[in-house]
């Protein structure tokens, strides 16, 4: 695994919004609760390198905000013919379309990056886009944050047993969790798509039996051997929200939010100033508090950032 980008101080390549492509996946029954404070917010940042990957068009009102948000009036969402569920077929498959629709769209385009986000993730595109700055994009890169301490270890069921008596072949690997957000080279990408066509990545999630993101790893750190380059600004709700400083949110990429179910106590970028007892009490909180008003945080957080505090 990676730590630090190979390129020295002074060598950036200013990239710009219409090299990235954003790909947020998201489903039906979170339309409305998960997408409104990200049209809302960062969305607005980066209108055309932006699609929401669904199960299901929203309601005429939701998509009516996208497009105004957007630029001439652009349809964001796409609607897959993906499972409404959390199983690894229906996690899978969105990803899936979400690289295969890069893949065509990179044809007739500049874009140099994917970058996947879930539909609870803040995406600091100033950030992202000087992070990205930093790695050459004619080489191939994986980047994103490790949830676990050490490499998975798993049985490689693509390299199997030569006979009834010998032992099964382990593979060990990193991989970038998917509720942070990653992003991948566009050469990187292109080297993947014997995997993405015509449903071969969920073939391989289904032999490999993982989830989208560790399938994701499997394929590029063992398959085409290329390393994950961690990046710690990248933030999923797996870790605890408050340590990120509100004096340095400019300089982290994602953000996210979560409720911890043993004291329901809410996981999520905290301010000076916050009412602690609605944090502590997410699901019995004061109606006409901050807190139920923005409970991701993604309108503070955006605030903070672009100075736009009005839009709540």
């Amino acid at each position: 695994i990676y730590l630090v980008p190979v390129k020295r101080q002074g060598q950036h390549t200013k990239l710009g919004e219409d090299q990235i492509y954003v790909a947020v996946k998201t489903t039906g029954k979170f339309h409305r609760s998960r997408l409104q404070p990200v049209i809302d917010t960062w969305y607005r940042t980066a209108p055309t390198s932006t699609f929401f990957f669904t199960d299901n068009q929203p309601e005429p009102g939701l998509l009516q905000l996208a497009k105004s948000a957007g630029v001439d009036g652009k349809n964001p969402f796409i609607e897959t013919s993906c499972p409404s569920d959390h199983s690894r077929t229906a996690l899978s498959c969105k990803l899936e379309a979400e690289l295969t629709h890069f893949l065509k769209s990179a044809e007739s385009s500049d874009k140099a990056w994917f970058c996947h986000v879930d539909d609870d993730n803040y995406l600091n595109t100033p950030a992202l886009l000087e992070k990205l700055s930093r790695y050459p994009v004619d080489q191939d890169w994986y980047l994103g944050k490790v949830s676990i301490s050490q490499q998975l270890e798993i049985i490689d069921r693509l390299k199997p047993s030569t006979g009834p008596t010998a032992n099964r072949k382990t593979a060990r690997f990193w991989f970038a969790t998917g509720g942070a957000g990653f992003c991948l080279s566009r050469t990187l990408v292109d080297k993947m798509r014997p995997y993405l066509i015509d449903g071969q990545f969920q073939r391989l999630a289904d032999t490999i039996r993982l989830p989208d993101d560790v399938t994701l790893g499997y394929l590029i750190e063992v398959l085409l051997e290329v390393p994950l380059t961690q990046v710690s600004s990248f933030h999923s709700h797996l870790e605890p929200l408050r340590l990120i400083p509100a004096s340095d949110l400019a300089n982290q990429i994602t953000f996210s939010y979560s409720i911890y179910e043993d004291t329901q106590e809410a996981n999520v970028v905290e301010f000076d100033g916050d009412n602690i007892d609605d944090i502590k009490n997410f699901n019995h909180v004061d109606n006409h508090s901050e807190h139920s008003k923005d409970p991701t945080r993604f309108y503070k957080i955006h605030c903070q950032i672009f100075n736009q505090c009005n839009i709540i």
